[in-house]
């Protein structure tokens, strides 16, 4: 297996698979290479690229040093680019988008190109704003090793239905889940209040001006699909699509050849 170490010590494990010019995937909220899309999504891409996936700190085989900064995992995702050579085009996808940006804004960044897809967020009235004490919650459930409780209120607040979760709780997903349950507060924080009802802040990633692909789902709820247009409006050299018959669960049949169409020119 082989792994990168991080800035502050934390050792990052990696998958790499294909050929071609290095491809980063960031996954989202509980998502880690042993479940999730990034596998799957990897192979798909891997007769276009050197594709490399990672376990995101605190999750699968990969390392958490405390206390817990955005920038710590910036720079997690940092020494992943210079295992892969030093310049790359990466692919975010939900609260993995937020901290790909957050690693593009950095003046000495090495992206040269991004695609996002689905990046939490509710900027317009078409849905219900994150509860206001949402971090601090999941904070106090983690800190009281409530780890399912944590899962549960993740889950309800980004829309999953009740039914859903109530059936996930009774097979083994929910375990995996859990384990990796003390990393929802790092996802909310890297997010940073995209959920909050109101327009993303103009300046927030005003400075990443590589080439972006902005991508929702077109079975994606409207907040959703709103929500991706104004990011694609913020950034200063994006552009938007629309997956159509995609929804927040990533298919790499679907997402595969546009990535490959943007990123690999």
């Amino acid at each position: 297996m082989p792994t990168v170490t991080s800035a502050d010590g934390t050792t990052i494990a990696y998958s790499r698979v294909g050929s071609g010019p290095p491809l980063i995937l960031v996954d989202g909220a509980m998502c880690y290479r042993a479940f999730g899309p990034a596998a799957k999504l990897a192979d798909a891409l891997a007769g276009s690229f050197t594709v490399y996936f990672y376990d995101r700190r605190g999750r699968g085989e990969s390392g958490d040093t405390k206390a817990y900064a955005v920038e710590r995992e910036v720079e997690d995702l940092e020494a992943l680019i210079s295992a892969a050579g030093g310049e790359v085009v990466v692919y975010g996808c939900s609260s993995g988008a937020a901290l790909a940006l957050e690693a593009a804004k950095r003046p000495d960044s090495r992206i040269r190109k991004l695609a996002l897809y689905e990046l939490p967020a509710v900027t317009d009235s078409t849905h219900q704003p994150w509860p206001v004490d949402l971090l601090e919650r999941t904070d106090q459930l983690i800190a009281a090793d409530r780890r399912s409780d944590a899962v549960q209120l993740f889950m309800k607040t980004v829309g999953a239905p009740g039914f859903m979760v109530a059936i996930m709780k009774l097979t083994p997903v929910w375990k995996k889940l859990k384990a990796v349950a003390p990393t929802i507060p790092n996802d909310l924080r890297v997010l940073g209040g995209t959920g909050a009802g109101k327009p993303l802040p103009a300046d927030r990633w005003t400075s990443v001006t590589v080439p972006t692909l902005v991508m929702d789902g077109g079975k994606s709820p409207d907040y959703m699909r709103n929500s991706q247009r104004q990011l694609a409006e913020v950034l200063p050299n994006a552009e938007h699509r629309t997956l159509p018959g995609q929804t927040h669960m990533v298919k790499a049949d679907a997402h595969a050849p546009v990535i490959t169409e943007f990123l690999g020119t």
